[in-house]
């Protein structure tokens, strides 16, 4: 279908804001008739020309177009009209963008909307923090399938805190880590970030301090400041979150700690055992809750990462969230919370006002899994596989940006390769043109406090060969825009907070 032709210009002089004004002209259109379901508009720059304005307002309007489901944007082709009459009509007489940014939970940054959005199969996808497709383990799932056939009499609701069977399985795995705990003290959530939001809800109180390492993967999420508290950033050495620079809570106010010791995301930075140990003392002292994220808690590559820091927690200062999203199949949707009685016992409560429960097909499946003696045996190809792409993933790197244009830690496990590029390369433009060119990389700003100059780089989830095409497609880019001895772009002048 060819491209709109547009003929109109807001009124810059009205009372009614431009961004609006563009808002009702596309609403009009659409739902006249006079722009069909399909028809391709032009690109934003040539919009923002047409219309007399600059990029962000006209960014503004579209946003809210894109909310009612009037247009649609897709990689690499631009934006589309997606709304039907009726949608159109709806948009026209209710001002749904006063509701759409009226809910109390923040909506993601810019940079994290387009990463959801474009993560498909058509992308060579170096953001993705998932297991590989090959890796799935087919005879384990048709071992546990063919067994509930035989024996699956009903899947009605669980038990509040998850199924019975599962809990019981998870109390045995975590043992191997050193956690002892009781099926009672375990939460089955819908994945680890149903347990960020329901501790958030449930624990937080309001105006609370959220220390967390910077960077790190909580601040690419809007769930703990949706729930009234400030995030703190706490910088980290080689040996994990450097503790003593903290800012201790004044004597009226309260603060938690989040924490991911084991690979922390981004950076995959290991927190030593003996840091572990001071940094339980340091909350302890102080009485801080410690939330400890361990989603990579089993993707070690050659050697096993120090005890958890709920494993060393005597006094039950810490809620431990796990996950199989990592280390077996992120579709399952399942994650579990480790905590005292009455913290179980509240998340559970508020819980049940929100579902009724992670899926049971899945709890029972994983159930059957762990119980499985081959589990370990997957778990020991899956953590070899993985090493060698990272290692392959290394070589490509080195081949292609070790001239110069980047630099980085080798990762001991985990997903991701936390990578300095040279002063020179603008990140938000290499995200941009990257994207056009159907490759996607997550920019390190999204997960710090501040501006820095690193991207990360995920080798998990692409082929080695696809993994290096990505590479290449980036390597021209960077030589076509960010040459050696090119001007420096403003935004590239940043601070970085990192400690590679």
């Amino acid at each position: 279908m060819s491209e709109i032709q547009l003929n109109w210009q807001p009124d810059k002089t009205a009372s009614t804001p431009i961004y609006q004004q563009i808002t009702t002209y596309f609403q009009h259109a659409i739902a006249s008739g006079e722009w069909p379901m399909g028809a391709k508009l032009p690109a934003q720059r040539k919009l923002a020309a047409q219309f007399g304005v600059n990029r962000s307002t006209l960014i503004t309007a579209l946003d809210d177009l894109i909310a009612v489901g009037l247009i649609t944007s897709n990689p690499g082709s631009g934006m589309t009209v997606s709304g039907n009459h009726w949608s159109s009509l709806l948009a026209e007489h209710v001002n749904w963008s006063q509701y759409v940014k009226a809910g109390q939970f923040k909506p993601n940054t810019s940079a994290i909307q387009k990463i959801n959005q474009f993560e498909t199969d058509a992308v060579i996808r170096l953001s993705t923090g998932e297991p590989a497709p090959e890796q799935f383990p087919r005879e384990l799932f048709q071992k546990a399938l063919a067994k509930l056939g035989n024996t699956l009499t009903s899947l009605n609701y669980t038990e509040p805190a998850g199924i019975l069977a599962l809990r019981e399985q998870l109390a045995r795995h975590l043992a191997k880590v050193g956690i002892h705990t009781q099926p009672e003290n375990i939460l089955i959530t819908s994945g680890s970030l149903q347990a960020l939001q329901l501790v958030s809800v449930s624990l937080f109180p309001k105006d609370a301090t959220i220390y967390t390492e910077a960077p790190t993967y909580v601040k690419s999420l809007q769930v703990f400041q949706s729930a009234n508290t400030h995030l703190s950033g706490v910088p980290m050495d080689n040996q994990g979150m450097a503790y003593w620079q903290m800012t201790p809570p004044a004597k009226d106010s309260q603060a938690i700690m989040y924490t991911i010791p084991t690979f922390n995301n981004p950076t995959g930075i290991v927190m030593s055992a003996d840091r572990r140990q001071q940094l339980l003392t340091y909350a302890q002292e102080h009485q801080i809750p410690v939330l400890e994220d361990a989603a990579y808690q089993d993707v070690w590559f050659e050697q096993q990462p120090p005890q958890p820091l709920k494993a060393l927690d005597t006094a039950g200062n810490v809620i431990y969230f796990g996950s199989i999203s990592k280390s077996l199949a992120p579709g399952l949707r399942l994650g579990w919370t480790v905590a005292s009685k009455p913290v179980i016992d509240r998340l559970t409560d508020v819980r049940m006002q929100t579902d009724y429960g992670a899926s049971s097909l899945s709890q029972l499946v994983l159930a059957e899994i762990l119980a499985d003696p081959d589990y370990d045996n997957y778990q020991a190809h899956f953590r070899a596989v993985l090493t060698k792409k990272a290692a392959a993933a290394q070589a490509i790197l080195q081949k292609y940006w070790g001239n110069g244009i980047a630099t980085w830690q080798a990762p001991t496990g985990g997903f991701y390769l936390w990578i300095r590029l040279a002063d020179r390369i603008n990140i938000p433009k290499l995200f941009d043109l990257a994207t056009a060119q159907n490759v996607l990389f997550n920019p390190g700003n999204i997960y710090d406090f501040k501006p820095n100059q690193y991207i990360r780089l995920s080798f998990s989830y692409e082929s080695t060969a696809r993994f290096e095409r990505g590479i290449q497609i980036l390597t021209d880019l960077i030589q076509q825009n960010f040459p050696v001895g090119g001007a420096k772009h403003a935004s590239e002048r940043t601070t970085d907070s990192s400690v590679f």
